[in-house]
């Protein structure tokens, strides 16, 4: 499953330092066949404690982690919306990625010039958030201007879709990003109809957003800026990203001995993955214990077919347990006899840290 974050910022900001921090760390594509083979994407492990626990248990020969994939965009400016800069190939490369990971300047530093000739996290985060807002006000007046062509003409799809299309429209036009309006709808069937336009139309701040402000230590960022932060809804964290770079190839004893403290770039991918809805569940054996990524909800016949795509089709049903529990007990054939597997059909829903058998038709 290929699903991917955008780092996304004004130039000179860290995007390219994280990306490299990101990326340092080499992962062997041939166990990843989903991932993007790119220069500007960076294909990300998803630390897991519960791999190295299981590949013991087991005595697999390989280990096998989830990944993600971040994608290095190029710097925006003041303009983006009607070209200014790269701002056409940087919209463009925002609406391919899931989610959105906003970087933000928030320390001094006179060497390193700011295109905006200030620090300022606030207006930082407001550049980028207009830019957004103003490309999805353009794509919206041209959508609406067929929408309503057609509802005129009494198509059903087009009355429908017309009041949430202008809804839309007048929470832009105030400033409001589309996921938040999103998240202010009420009732399924309503909800549904918004979501169907929001794919339809591809607008960039119906996105999810991580923000992630580069500090020189933490605690430089104001209340005011926090607060500010807070109102959009999205996850943040703060990180030195100089330091994670320099940083990257080190271990905790090291980084502690180099005064670096601990690293938050496995801080920031879990909250990648959570941001993106995705879960973990796990596969083990003497062959190789795998971390398998699905979306959060997906039934046992979907998760089988990540592992194959012919298993989905030809499923029959699961075993399955959580891997705390197969520790604990000692081993899959222990648990079997202990009857704590639990053989599921395909309206079950898989946990994250499921450990799973399936069984499948020829």
């Amino acid at each position: 499953m290929s699903l991917s974050i955008g780092i996304v910022g004004l130039p000179n900001v860290g995007k390219s330092t994280l990306f490299q921090a990101l990326t340092k760390k080499e992962v062997e594509i041939a166990n990843y066949p989903f991932a993007t083979i790119d220069p500007n994407v960076g294909v990300v492990l998803v630390p897991d404690e519960r791999l190295d626990e299981l590949a013991k248990l087991s005595k697999s020969k390989k280990v096998v982690p989830a990944v993600i994939e971040f994608v290095d965009i190029a710097g925006l400016v003041r303009g983006a919306n009607k070209g200014e800069g790269l701002g056409n190939q940087f919209l463009a490369n925002i609406r391919e990625v899931d989610a959105v990971l906003y970087v933000v300047r928030a320390f001094d530093d006179p060497n390193i010039v700011h295109v905006e000739a200030r620090v300022d996290p606030k207006d930082d985060v407001e550049i980028l958030t207009t830019e957004l807002v103003l490309k999805d006000l353009e794509t919206l007046e041209k959508h609406l201007e067929k929408v309503r062509k057609d509802a005129r003409g009494q198509n059903k799809d087009a009355i429908a879709e017309l009041p949430v299309l202008e809804n839309l429209h007048k929470g832009l036009a105030d400033g409001i990003m589309a996921y938040n309006i999103l998240k202010k709808v009420g009732g399924d069937s309503e909800r549904s109809l918004y979501e169907k336009v929001l794919k339809n139309t591809q607008l960039l701040t119906a996105k999810k957003g991580i923000f992630l402000l580069n500090v020189k230590k933490s605690g430089e960022v104001s209340e005011e800026v926090g607060a500010y932060l807070d109102s959009f809804g999205f996850p943040e964290i703060e990180m030195n990203i100089r330091d994670e770079l320099d940083g990257a190839g080190f271990s905790s004893e090291e980084r502690k001995e180099l005064g670096l403290g601990a690293s938050m770039l496995p801080e920031l991918i879990r909250i990648a993955y959570e941001t993106l809805g995705l879960i973990t569940f796990l596969t083990t054996g003497e062959d190789e214990t795998r971390a398998w990524t699905i979306k959060r909800g997906f039934l046992a016949p979907q998760a089988a077919g990540v592992i194959h795509s012919d298993f989905e089709d030809k499923f029959i049903r699961a075993d399955t347990i959580q891997w705390d529990k197969l520790l604990q007990i000692g081993g899959w054939s222990e648990a079997k006899q202990s009857g704590d597997i639990q053989t599921v059909g395909r309206d079950y829903i898989i946990n994250d840290g499921d450990v799973i058998e399936v069984k499948h038709g020829a």
